[in-house]
């Protein structure tokens, strides 16, 4: 991926799912197909709450939780009143959840949110939070299931609450052979040049703090 592709400014590395409201790497189509072919098999209708993110689009989700318009979860999954944070703690608050503009694994085709849409009660409203994919959650037969198979298809779990600032998000799934030449291709220099001309609400204290952030929260996964 270039330099484009790598923080979400290009759709050149992409392909279309028609059966699908999504867009994914071109190569990471097929993968992806056989999973959902063995999910159904054993039951599970594996659709994709989120795949291909561009920039713009993660620009505004990062704006509008620095302004308080979106939610800010905590780490107990309880929502901040983030007018009540200072700037660097909103920053971190939000990166618990969501990615830097340009620093977005979504960005790179290779990431999906994964759920059952079999299991969804009726008047249901997906959140995509953990407890739905614990015991006892809609989705928990579908996380066991994908925590066995997943791997024989290339997909891996880079969000587990372990080594990356990132909480853990059973739900998000990353086509390996892909997605960590890109991750280790997304360097702070390459972030710092994406981001300085953006418009982004605390751009200044990213900017000051990114090789930290970026160490934190795009370079440290639960890989291998």
């Amino acid at each position: 991926m270039n330099a484009e592709e790598l923080t979400g400014r290009a759709r050149t590395h992409l392909g279309e799912l028609p059966e699908l409201p999504c867009s994914l790497h071109a190569q990471a189509i097929v993968p992806f197909g056989s999973l959902r072919r063995e999910a159904r098999a054993a039951g599970f209708d594996l659709h994709p709450w989120s795949a291909f993110r561009d920039f713009e689009r993660q620009l505004a989700i990062w704006n509008a939780k620095y302004a308080g318009e979106r939610p800010v979860d905590g780490a107990d999954g309880r929502p901040l009143d983030v007018a009540r944070l200072q700037p660097a703690e909103r920053i971190a608050a939000i990166l618990r959840w969501s990615a830097l503009p340009g620093a977005s694994r979504h960005h790179w085709g290779t990431d999906i949110d994964l759920i059952d849409r079999d299991a969804i009660p009726p008047g249901y409203r997906v959140q995509l939070v953990p407890e739905e994919f614990a015991a006892g959650g809609p989705f928990a037969r579908l996380s066991a299931w994908l925590e066995e198979h997943a791997a024989r298809f290339g997909f891996f779990r880079p969000f587990r609450g372990v080594r990356s600032g990132v909480q853990a998000e059973p739900w998000h799934f990353s086509f390996a052979p892909l997605a960590e030449p890109a991750r280790r291709a997304l360097s702070p220099a390459l972030l710092h040049e994406t981001l300085a001309a953006a418009a982004m609400s605390g751009r200044e204290i990213v900017l000051a703090r990114l090789d930290e952030l970026h160490a934190r929260y795009v370079a440290a996964i639960d890989w291998p």
